[in-house]
């Protein structure tokens, strides 16, 4: 019998504890100065709560039968915080600002088997508009600046915009032109009659430097309000600072369903490799799937990957590249040592509360480098 964890899980060792530690921190420290307070959620839900009122796909969910109902493992945090908005907004102010770190589960697409991941995001709540859009923003900025992540860039597009355009096509293709924005499936895209594939395909180009797309974009037919959406769009990109790292993709679509607004999406270039870090947007109507009144209150965030953030920094050596080791070593002379040792080590853990003091359980080898302590019989 393998007593191995199971697929799509593994174990976490000291040093890269350590070394995750390092980058959660550094995160955690930018949403501090940004005002975000810290929330926990159950890693089980309901499984109602988790499709978030049809806007999640069932099959996205790792479920759990017991005689009470169905349940899940979240497969994200972000649909959890909205059912907490719901139940107790009236009984905090807004907005609402709120960071999590958290494990998540998702089914491997292909194999079926459960895969858990870790993930540090942040939510505002109860504040709409460009003010709040651009705050995101600019927090992303300071988080992947203050763990020092190489060249990334952040891809944003409008889910509002893009889902509003979608449904011009006939109906009977709508789902096919949704599924392949979001996997970028020219081919598919491509069994699509004329006119509509070359409208699809024209749509799925619109990504690039921002004055360049929204050049593209002013010669497309839209209606009064996907041109709001799109002066939105340009408003939020004027208020980024200089030199910040941006495409704007139009097409941009999430596999989650209740993004109403912006999307996002980080990346990070390491040689001719590409690789997502973090995703997020904003859903004005996901917390009314929760509210017994429907009340629907604005929210945007952002999520990134612990792991993937981990592999990135990897090769930089900006981690630490070893355990701790210890301030103070105590060492007892022989068995009729060993109370006054253990008291001895205790009294410098009080004396120095950020210290580490370790105990020595067995003879050393060879003399520690400094902080050593013997410790005989008197003490």
């Amino acid at each position: 019998m393998s007593f191995q964890p199971p697929t799509g899980s593994r174990d976490l060792l000291p040093l890269e504890v350590i070394q995750k530690t390092w980058i959660r921190e550094r995160l955690q420290g930018a949403f501090h100065r940004w005002g975000y307070q810290r929330v926990v959620t159950p890693t089980l839900e309901r499984l109602d709560t988790l499709v978030a009122g049809g806007r999640v796909r069932p099959e996205r969910v790792v479920q759990i039968q017991d005689r009470d109902g169905i349940y899940g493992l979240r497969p994200d945090v972000t649909a959890s915080i909205a059912r907490v908005a719901a139940s107790r907004w009236g009984q905090v102010p807004h907005p609402q600002r709120l960071y999590y770190v958290a494990n998540v589960f998702r089914p491997h697409p292909q194999r079926g088997h459960c895969q858990e991941s870790f993930q540090v995001g942040v939510e505002l709540l109860g504040a709409g508009g460009l003010l709040a859009d651009a705050e995101i923003l600019r927090l992303l900025q300071d988080g992947l600046t203050a763990i020092h992540l190489p060249p990334w860039r952040v891809v944003l597009g409008e889910a509002g915009l893009t889902r509003a355009w979608i449904q011009g096509f006939p109906p009977v293709w709508q789902t096919l032109v949704t599924q392949a924005l979001i996997h970028l499936d020219r081919v598919a895209l491509g069994q699509l009659p004329s006119p509509w594939r070359e409208q699809a395909l024209a749509w799925l180009d619109l990504r690039g430097e921002p004055a360049q797309v929204f050049q593209q974009l002013s010669t497309w037919e839209l209606t009064p309000a996907q041109w709001q959406r799109v002066n939105h769009l340009k408003s939020l990109v004027e208020l980024l600072p200089v030199g910040f790292p941006l495409v704007v993709d139009v097409s941009l679509l999430q596999p989650w369903d209740y993004y109403t607004g912006i999307v996002l999406q980080v990346a990070v270039t390491q040689g001719h490799t590409v690789q997502l870090v973090g995703q997020g947007g904003r859903y004005d109507d996901l917390v009314g799937a929760y509210h017994p009144q429907g009340k629907t209150v604005p929210g945007i965030g952002f999520s990134l990957n612990l792991e993937t953030l981990h592999q990135q920094l990897l090769p930089l050596g900006v981690l630490p590249q070893r355990p701790a080791r210890p301030d103070w070593v105590v060492i007892p002379r022989g068995e009729t040592a060993y109370r006054a040792a253990l008291d001895h080590a205790q009294s410098l853990r009080h004396q120095y509360p950020d210290q580490r003091v370790e105990l020595a359980l067995t003879p050393p080898q060879e003399p520690p480098a400094q902080g050593v302590v013997w410790v005989d019989a008197s003490g």
